[in-house]
């Protein structure tokens, strides 16, 4: 089995191309660089996810996420700004910025400000957003440990980044930023 990285190594695999798994606030998440094209596109395979369904990108500030929110009108900026850091994910008109692996089939970007410190010190230490998604094949249950991530993934991560889950029970809420719908409570 792999062993666990720290956040120096994870940076790395990020920066080479890979996809690595983290812990995050509620379950074990895959993770890779949001403008990677063939990241992207291994991490759609290693999910055996639609590409349709698009993916969340987490940062570890708001402020991480300035190019995609530079065209948004100033009124929306309080309820993000209001809700982060923490389990919110919100859904964002896309102003262009978005990969389209990112975006998937919709005209917004899922965003969320990541309040669990070790996703935070990845985001830092990447130096922007980065993908995070379930780390699981589609439509099985989430891992919840690094050795689940290494009996599912095996070889196909590049990294397991060391650490503990943030200890929400649930995944975030996801809301659009536009309408206020609760698309996942």
């Amino acid at each position: 089995m792999k062993s666990a990285v720290e956040v120096k190594e994870a940076v790395r695999a990020l920066k080479e191309g890979g996809v690595i798994a983290c812990p995050t606030e509620a379950v074990w998440g895959l993770s890779c660089d949001p403008d990677n094209d063939e990241a992207l596109a291994h991490l759609m395979r290693m999910k055996e996810r639609d590409p349709a369904k698009g993916v969340i990108l987490v940062a570890a500030n708001i402020q991480q996420f300035q190019p995609w929110l530079n065209q948004l009108p100033l009124a929306l900026h309080a309820p993000l700004a209001a809700s982060w850091p923490g389990p919110n994910t919100w859904l964002v008109p896309d102003n262009g910025r978005s990969h389209g692996l990112v975006r998937g089939a919709h005209q917004s970007v899922a965003l969320r400000v990541t309040d669990h410190p070790l996703m935070k010190a990845l985001c830092e230490a990447f130096g922007g957003p980065l993908v995070s998604t379930s780390a699981n094949r589609a439509g099985d249950p989430p891992a919840m440990s690094a050795d689940e991530v290494a009996s599912i993934f095996g070889e196909e991560v590049a990294a397991i980044l060391a650490g503990e889950l943030g200890g929400n029970a649930k995944p975030s809420t996801i809301k659009d930023l536009v309408t206020g719908k609760v698309m996942r409570s």
